[in-house]
């Protein structure tokens, strides 16, 4: 269950008491959906990951070169428009999630699952360190077969090179978005010194930077 204490910034928590966050919004405000068909342009296409808080993962994708725009929210649940709330007790379905706006003639979609595959833990079922829950669950979800095909050969051959036990990845088909409250965007360059942050976040943009220094924007 989720607690709130009121400090400085509110702390608020899905399972883990390490996870912090601003004021929670009301329970009745609803998220902006994206649109479900997306056109893919000539020059952008995107990449719609989860692994664990989408803080973490919109921290490290901003990183990327070739990555435009990253936005944090929710994907593969059963619940139309979900709040961070309803999202946190497990029972929509959605995973915390991100959706990642990218140059494939600067980076390919290989290598942005390279990153996935090296910055979050894949072995582990519906948890991420201390965060626990479906909704912190490993999952891609393809736009197209083309990202599926890519995926799929990704796990296979990059992800067991990485990783000794089994991966438990989902590979999912793209449906709907629904992009979270704006307190969860940009989440770690405007709260870094947060504990979490610190702790959490932090080590795995050191892991990036020393594994991908040339895929990092200057």
């Amino acid at each position: 269950m989720k607690t709130i204490c009121l400090l400085f910034l509110s702390l608020a928590n899905c399972n883990s008491p390490e996870r912090p966050t601003q004021k929670q919004e009301p329970m009745t405000q609803t998220n902006p959906v994206l649109q479900e068909e997306i056109t893919f342009s000539d020059t952008l296409e995107i990449a719609t990951l989860a692994a664990g808080c989408f803080w973490c993962v919109e921290a490290i994708f901003q990183d990327l070169k070739g990555v435009t725009k990253v936005e944090s929210g929710y994907a593969g649940g059963n619940v139309k428009n979900p709040s961070y709330r309803e999202v946190c007790t497990g029972t929509t379905g959605h995973a915390e999630a991100c959706q990642i706006y990218f140059n494939p003639k600067i980076i390919s979609f290989e290598e942005l699952l390279e990153v996935f595959w090296t910055t979050h833990d894949p072995t582990t079922l519906n948890r991420q360190g201390a965060d626990a829950g479906t909704q912190y669950r490993s999952a891609i979800f393809y736009h197209t077969d083309q990202q599926k095909q890519k995926a799929e050969k990704s796990k296979a051959e990059i992800a067991t090179a990485i990783w000794d036990k089994p991966i438990v990845t989902e590979i999912t088909k793209y449906s709907t978005f629904y992009k979270a409250e704006d307190y969860h965007q940009n989440y770690y360059n405007e709260n870094s010194h947060a504990p979490y942050c610190q702790i959490v976040i932090a080590p795995k943009i050191i892991k990036l930077r020393q594994k991908f220094a040339d895929k990092l924007k200057k």
